[in-house]
């Protein structure tokens, strides 16, 4: 802290440090969305992180230009204390198939709402006169973290459809929030780190891709269009004949298996299509399958 009137409550050596651990935090946010980009399947929440991974790479760039002019090297930086980096650790840990909503939760919940409660108050307490680049970094960091709560609170509610769901999520953020209060929070100053949680009046609309998203199938040919709607008529009243019949002879063994284990589905929707090279390919998505029923050993219907 400075003792000069006119200084502001940071000295520029004190500007300089928390610069740096603000640096760090956007860093490491920003490759733990790169990399949970291709772990993600949820297409709203992967293109979510995808938007967001850019403006965590444009904050952490401003802080890093930000430090030549508080007399420190550019483009460092610099956690609080090693508590904050295991912080860090155990947001990004979150790489398990289906853990989609504990990876949200840990970044909208808790390291966002955060960084937007510690900007704002480096914000408040930033000298006008004297510290002008300092807030237009932290007023335009503050305007788009703020965003990313809100389009992250609409994916969320999207993901936690229960209560079984809800309540993973809440224990997630306890343990979270236990883990940066140990720390200090982003600065190592705060034994109770503030969180921005309102967000009211913010629109996250442009931040929000493919929310309720649905797979228009009339774009598959109308060839192949009735080979899969065939294949999840199949699946549907569980005829293996005709699946067996679908299925190419050096996989038939295996796939019809499989099917005969999980039962007839009690759906089946086309989610997806790629073309690569001459091949298409075709995504569909099962109901959670119906309990096999029993039937007679010398009643069961065999392949073709």
């Amino acid at each position: 802290m400075s003792a000069h009137p006119l200084a502001g409550d940071f000295s520029v050596e004190a500007s300089a440090q928390r610069v740096r651990h603000y640096r760090y935090a956007e860093e490491r946010l920003m490759r733990t969305l790169g990399g949970w980009i291709a772990l993600t399947p949820e297409l709203p929440v992967k293109l979510l992180f995808g938007r967001h991974v850019w403006d965590c790479a444009q904050h952490a760039d401003l802080w890093g230009r930000r430090l030549p002019e508080l007399r420190s090297p550019a483009q460092q930086s610099e956690p609080a204390n090693e508590r904050f980096v295991r912080f860090m650790d155990l947001l990004d840990a979150r790489e398990g198939r289906g853990e989609s909503p504990q990876r949200v939760v840990g970044v909208y919940r808790v390291l966002k709402p955060h960084l937007v409660a510690t900007y704002e108050r480096h914000l408040a307490a930033a000298n006008p006169l004297y510290e002008p680049p300092t807030r237009r970094i932290l007023e335009r960091c503050i305007a788009e973290e703020r965003r990313h709560v809100a389009a992250g609170a609409a994916v969320l509610e999207r993901l936690l459809r229960d209560d079984d769901s809800r309540a993973r999520a809440a224990t997630w953020e306890r343990r979270l929030y236990e883990a940066l209060a140990e720390a200090g929070g982003v600065t190592g100053e705060s034994p109770t780190p503030p969180l921005a949680v309102d967000v009211a009046g913010v629109d996250p609309a442009d931040d929000l891709v493919a929310l309720d998203s649905v797979f228009d199938a009339g774009v598959i040919a109308t060839d192949l269009r009735a080979e899969v709607d065939a294949h999840a008529r199949a699946l549907v009243e569980d005829d293996l004949p005709a699946l067996a019949g679908q299925i190419a002879e050096s996989a038939r063994v295996t796939v019809l298996a499989t099917y005969e284990d999980l039962g007839p589905a009690g759906r089946c929707d086309v989610v997806a299509q790629a073309r690569v090279g001459a091949h298409r390919f075709v995504g569909a998505r099962r109901s959670a399958p119906s309990p096999r029923r029993s039937v007679p050993e010398g009643a069961r219907r065999q392949p073709r």
